[in-house]
């Protein structure tokens, strides 16, 4: 590809309390290079085993918190087969949730834009109790405008 650009870096999210969290503009702001691209990829990769990401809801935070009810209900805590306990009773429960949600998401970018639709946004998934900073891998590739 002619005129191919990459680009990387670490965006550190600040310690969020446990739920579903908004993080698009976060995102975009970290990374003012999405709006030198004329066609392209943006990957995020979460780098924890207690969180997750998703793109999801970007208007109405009910979702969110239903989300967080739905994956609280399916996945209970001080469950009596769990032996991986170590860090507390959310520390099992949050592994799962975050195998369940996965770590990584992959968006279109197109004239200097990311391809969101109108009710989609990126939204980090905490899943402990206190899982403090978290750190997303972003890679930018493309080709410029």
């Amino acid at each position: 590809m002619t005129n191919s650009y990459w680009h990387s870096e670490t965006i550190t999210i600040a310690e969020k309390p446990r739920g579903f969290h908004l993080i698009t503009d976060t995102v975009r702001d970290a990374l003012p290079q999405i709006a030198d691209l004329e066609v392209g990829l943006l990957h995020l990769w979460l780098q924890h085993t207690s969180a997750g990401l998703t793109i999801n809801e970007n208007a109405d935070p009910s979702v969110r918190s239903d989300l967080e009810a739905w994956f609280n209900h399916t996945v209970k805590e001080d469950t009596a087969y769990f032996t991986h306990t170590f860090e507390g009773s959310d520390d099992m429960p949050a592994h799962i949730k975050s195998s369940l949600l996965g770590c990584e998401v992959t968006i279109p970018v197109a004239n200097g834009t990311l391809q969101l639709g109108t009710w989609q946004g990126i939204v980090l998934a905490e899943h402990r109790n206190h899982g403090g900073n978290r750190r997303i891998i972003a890679t930018l590739q493309g080709r410029l405008g």
